[in-house]
């Protein structure tokens, strides 16, 4: 007795399996990461923002490289030369010539005579020192005669550093924190709220100063004597707090949400569902926060080095720039302080405006 094939319709009809060609033609939900950046493309702000943000990150990729800024140090240019790019005034030149000695014979009077030709061939070479230092310099020179835009690279390498290395560590420690109490909780989540009570108690800038003087003249200053290891310890050991609390509250939300329980049930570890499972899915949260903590912290190692509690004075960055700027605003020399002023606000602002756009494109509740 032969098998009745089934019929169209037929409820006891066997669907033929799958076959890779027919899975590979299914459409496929875009991850969380690219709707993240297609609602970013979107955003015109926020990609120019991104450029510009970008470009600020080569340069400093180049600073830290020696390829550009390396030079910093070098006397260029006359003392508080004016910003220009067309060269130097010829009328300047002339004034700074060195005078030459007089082309006549006074061999019978002056013994030295004989030295007035090597005499003027060693000021026409003085002269050329002198052209040579009144070249062109589009954002002038400082009071020793260095190179306002090779500081102002310099900086931007050391302060942009500064600003994303302490905004890593302070992240760091506030989400581990943050996770450890708020999956936690109990007696650990309560020990853990009370360092954070104790942080934000003193103030902020008290704070500051407290650790700046451990490692500037306390027991840990030959430890940490140069480089700037030392504010990117202390602006990340005081700017924890504000991530800290919004992951823990996130893991409260979280731990007890079904793929929590899901992870637990197929024998997840604790490791496993706190940074494998919790932790992508407020990832959003700590990005955000880590963008605005990298603008902050690039103002306030601006005000530590004005206050001298910042980089070492052998190392440039906005802040020193600003601190020398103050003297020679005095004196009319305004052109360091705009230099340092500009870059800064444009980094400053691109950054903030990108961080507003991740945000935007991040948010759950505008998929």
């Amino acid at each position: 007795m032969s098998a009745v094939p089934p019929v169209a319709g037929d409820l006891l009809a066997v669907p033929l399996p799958a076959t890779a060609a027919t899975l590979a033609v299914l459409p496929r939900s875009p991850g969380v990461w690219a709707q993240a950046w297609a609602r970013l493309r979107t955003d015109r702000v926020g990609m120019i923002s991104l450029w510009v943000v970008l470009a600020f990150m080569v340069v400093v990729l180049l600073a830290q490289a020696g390829v550009i800024g390396a030079d910093w140090q070098r006397e260029v240019a006359e003392p508080f030369a004016p910003p220009t790019i067309v060269g130097a005034d010829p009328r300047v030149i002339a004034e700074k010539q060195a005078p030459r000695a007089p082309n006549v014979d006074l061999s019978d009077v002056d013994p030295l005579a004989p030295r007035y030709a090597e005499w003027n061939e060693r000021a026409a070479k003085v002269q050329t020192v002198v052209v040579h230092l009144a070249a062109t310099r589009p954002f002038g020179a400082d009071r020793i005669g260095r190179d306002v835009l090779a500081k102002t690279i310099k900086g931007a390498q050391v302060s942009i550093l500064v600003g994303i290395a302490a905004a890593l560590l302070a992240t760091l420690i506030g989400t581990v924190l943050g996770a450890v109490a708020g999956y936690f909780g109990g007696k650990l989540g309560d020990l853990l709220e009370w360092v954070y009570n104790v942080f934000t108690s003193v103030p902020y800038i008290l704070l500051i100063f407290a650790l700046a003087a451990v490692f500037k003249s306390g027991p840990l200053a030959k430890t940490f004597s140069n480089g700037i290891t030392p504010v990117v310890i202390i602006l990340g050991a005081v700017g924890w707090t504000g991530i800290y609390r919004l992951v823990r509250a996130e893991y409260m939300k979280h731990r007890t949400r079904e793929y929590v329980r899901a992870a637990e049930a197929i024998g997840a570890g604790h490791m496993a569902r706190m940074f494998g499972h919790i932790l992508p899915n407020i990832s959003h949260v700590v990005l955000v926060q880590l963008s605005l903590l990298v603008v902050g912290f690039i103002k306030a190692e601006v005000i530590l080095s004005f206050l001298g509690l910042g980089v070492p004075i052998d190392m440039v960055s906005w802040g020193t720039m600003l601190s020398e700027a103050q003297t020679e605003l005095v004196l009319g020399k305004w052109w360091q302080l705009a230099a340092a002023t500009v870059f800064m606000a444009t980094f400053v602002t691109a950054f903030a405006l990108l961080t507003d756009a991740l945000r935007d494109a991040m948010d759950p509740k505008l998929r």
